[in-house]
């Protein structure tokens, strides 16, 4: 690909990336509630999420969404569940105390699960894939499949950088009020509101 090519793709990704949207609500929320750490590997889930669905587009799989309303509506009710579970989660969840806060150690890898469920069951983002990624394939090149791949990658370098950048700011933000036990019960009524309206987002929208 042409250098301008992948200037004008990385940027557009850059753009995308920062533009509020479930994934990056997702983040934010996931960080103030359980740190930095857990935050950033959420970021990774996704961005294992989005290199999912750019092997779908790659070996156009990602057609079946486009063409299948049952498969699309599936795979979308199949994330509105899993976002309610995470609203169930977080109301039922019980402040900590001070000294439990302070020896608090987020489970990394059940995080990074929680990205990879929430990025692979929202259908939409292989069919955004599947308009976007292609704008920038050079199809006299051939090798189109590797042309998408290296595309997908660029954009998974886009958003860690950015969904990265807030999940960091939004730990440090909250790092004074999670100590407070009517500040943990604000936020997980506030995170479970967000994971609501995320899972209506999902099912209401086209």
């Amino acid at each position: 690909m042409a250098l301008e090519t992948v200037v004008s793709f990385f940027t557009a990704s850059l753009l995308l990336a920062l533009a509020p949207g479930p994934d990056n609500i997702f983040v934010l929320t996931h960080s103030v509630m359980r740190g930095r750490e857990a935050g950033l590997a959420v970021v990774m889930g996704l961005c294992t999420g989005l290199l999912v669905h750019t092997t779908l587009v790659a070996l156009g799989i990602a057609v079946i969404f486009q063409s299948s309303s049952w498969a699309f509506m599936t795979l979308k009710v199949a994330g509105a569940i899993y976002l309610l579970y995470l609203a169930w989660q977080v109301l039922a969840a019980e402040p900590l105390s001070l000294a439990d806060n302070a020896a608090h150690r987020p489970d990394i890898a059940w995080s990074y699960r929680r990205g990879i469920i929430m990025n692979i069951t929202n259908p939409k983002v292989s069919l955004f894939f599947l308009a976007f990624l292609p704008q920038f394939v050079t199809p006299e090149a051939n090798a189109v499949a590797l042309q998408i791949f290296a595309l997908g990658g660029l954009f998974i370098l886009a958003t860690i950088f950015v969904f990265g950048t807030i999940a960091i700011m939004a730990a440090v933000i909250s790092a004074s009020l999670i100590s407070s036990a009517r500040w943990q019960k604000n936020l997980n009524r506030l995170a479970a509101l967000v994971f609501v309206l995320l899972a209506t987002h999902l099912i209401f929208t086209a």
